[in-house]
């Protein structure tokens, strides 16, 4: 499982990295044909002094794709609520793949 982060419009500090990484890993568990993930960690009204943090989660297995786009106030609140929406769509699509 290849995972790939990118940050735009700011520069991301390694803890931020870290544990976005650390909590991308457990998706392997949901589904085993994973090949890659994409996340993007973006800043949304930079004119403005209202930051909305978005993550965007592109989670590819074959024949699949699953993509889930989240904001709040902090990015690792926009990244759990993302992940947790991933993982719902992954547990149906192997549920449905079993039937």
């Amino acid at each position: 499982m290849n995972v790939k982060i990118q940050t735009l419009r700011f520069d991301a500090d390694s803890k931020l990295l870290a544990f976005v990484k650390k909590r991308i890993e457990k998706i392997r568990q949901f589904h085993d044909k994973i090949t890659h993930v994409d996340v993007y960690l973006k800043l949304d009204n930079v004119v403005h002094s209202i930051k909305d943090k978005i993550v965007e989660i592109k989670v590819n297995i074959p024949r699949h794709e699953f993509f889930v786009k989240q904001s709040s106030k902090s990015f690792e609140e926009s990244f759990d609520n993302a992940l947790d929406a991933v993982v719902v769509q992954l547990k149906r699509r192997k549920e449905k793949a079993v039937a």
